[in-house]
């Protein structure tokens, strides 16, 4: 259907710029034959009138002499006028030609895309990672403007992020129902893939024009974060080491390693804002703003790194202080359920870490909800409430690890953590596995 209409509407287009053209050069033919004629006729006049101006007395000559100039001057001024209406719009439609917006190419209809289905899709994916990219580097941006002038003063970006970050997760939700098998036709696929494809097209678009204002503002701000954040590691790290002492090494598994990490990063950051500095001295403004960009990712993904440490003393506590509860919740719904086996074998087993102690008690806690979730436990009260706490602690673990190391992250991974925040609030247990899906991919 597509090709039999692309046949009915491409000669026409064809056709039609010839007629356009053609109707220009017969104006200009027309303009050009009527002035002529009329200085013909004015020529012809005078001689049609000569033998009565012969005839005329001897004291006329004179007055006959000016009168016949006078005829020989309209027609020339006819003709003339003739040529320069020919002349002006053979001039305005060539400047029209030169200066229009649109090309000319525009009006044919876009070639279909005749690459590969595989082809398509390794596209897809290359630019939902360049997508994604784009919008976690503009938040780190947003997020510095913003506590460098204020909300208010840094909403148009950060408007115009949120619409990047709306258009980025329906590319992501698209890629996700690619991968599970929808749509299943290949045609339809394909369109999924253009669909992708243009909104990962759209969040970049909707991500230009970021202006970080002063840029000696912008460095001295990095610097003082960058200190800030040297400062706070020796704090996250005593936290760390109580954290492993209460909890055992598992419980702290996720975030060993974090803080030297961090610490290397800010020694990254501070070699790029002394060449800021150097920068800026030799007035070279471009190597300024390379170097404040890196400077700045570095500091934030050291603050990302702490940060996931400081969650972890805070998610931690929770877990145990929800966690009797959601034991007894669990056998409570379990009651119902016929076939419950395996489910009781994972409470018990949790029951006894608890009463040797050291234990994880995230870890004890995601054990007891993926045990009940499946057999429709849980949707309610206290396991509703344990559900969500495992999955907000596995979003944000698997966010923190693409951030870090997002030049080795691929979409798989990413698609992966963006259906886990859509489903966060609808289905926590669903998300959580994604989240850790998430983590494994590429």
């Amino acid at each position: 259907m597509a090709a039999h209409t692309l046949r009915n509407v491409t000669p026409s287009l064809i056709r039609g710029r010839p007629r356009r053209a053609t109707s220009h050069i017969c104006a200009r033919v027309t303009y050009t034959l009527l002035g002529a004629l009329v200085g013909v006729v004015w020529l012809v006049l005078p001689g049609a009138t000569a033998p009565e101006r012969h005839a005329a007395p001897v004291g006329a000559s004179a007055s006959t002499d000016e009168t016949s100039s006078a005829d020989l001057v309209l027609p020339l001024v006819a003709v003339g006028a003739a040529v320069l209406l020919g002349g002006y719009g053979y001039v305005r439609r060539t400047r029209r030609a030169r200066t229009r917006t649109t090309p000319a190419a525009a009006a044919v209809p876009t070639a279909p895309d005749t690459s590969s289905l595989a082809e398509l899709d390794e596209r897809a994916r290359q630019l939902l990672v360049e997508a994604d990219d784009a919008v976690r580097t503009r938040r780190e941006e947003v997020d510095f403007l913003r506590a460098r002038v204020g909300p208010e003063a840094a909403e148009p970006h950060a408007q115009a992020l949120r619409g990047a970050e709306a258009e980025l997760a329906a590319a992501f939700r698209i890629r996700q129902q690619y991968e599970d098998g929808v749509p299943e036709d290949e045609t339809s696929r394909r369109h999924a893939l253009t669909g992708s494809v243009g909104r990962c097209q759209e969040a970049r678009r909707r991500l230009e024009g970021f202006d970080r204002g002063d840029p000696g503002e912008a460095l001295e701000f990095a610097e003082t974060r960058f200190r800030d954040l040297t400062a706070r590691t020796g704090a996250t790290e005593a936290v760390l080491t109580r954290l492993a002492e209460r909890y055992g090494p598992t419980a702290t598994g996720p975030v060993t390693g974090y803080v030297e990490q961090a610490k290397d990063l800010l020694v990254i950051a501070t070699t790029h804002l002394n060449q800021v500095r150097q920068s800026t001295d030799l007035d070279d403004e471009e190597s300024a703003v390379r170097h404040l960009r890196a400077a700045e990712t570095s500091t934030a993904r050291a603050d990302a790194l702490l940060s996931a440490v400081d969650r972890l003393a805070s998610d931690l506590p929770a877990a145990e202080s929800l966690l009797p509860a959601t034991l007894t919740g669990a056998e409570a719904e379990l009651a119902a359920v016929s076939e419950r086996a395996d489910a009781d074998r994972v409470l018990a087993a949790v029951r006894e870490e608890v009463a040797a102690r050291p234990y994880d008690p995230l870890d004890a806690l995601r054990r007891v909800v993926g045990a009940t979730a499946p057999l429709g436990a849980g949707r309610d009260g206290v396991l509703s409430a344990a559900a969500l706490l495992v999955a907000r602690n596995a979003v944000a673990t698997a966010d923190t690890h693409i951030t870090v190391r997002r030049e080795s992250v691929g979409s798989t991974a990413r698609t992966r953590l963006a259906e886990a925040r859509r489903l966060l609030l609808t289905d926590p247990w669903s998300a959580a596995v994604r989240a850790d899906q998430s983590m494994r991919s590429p």
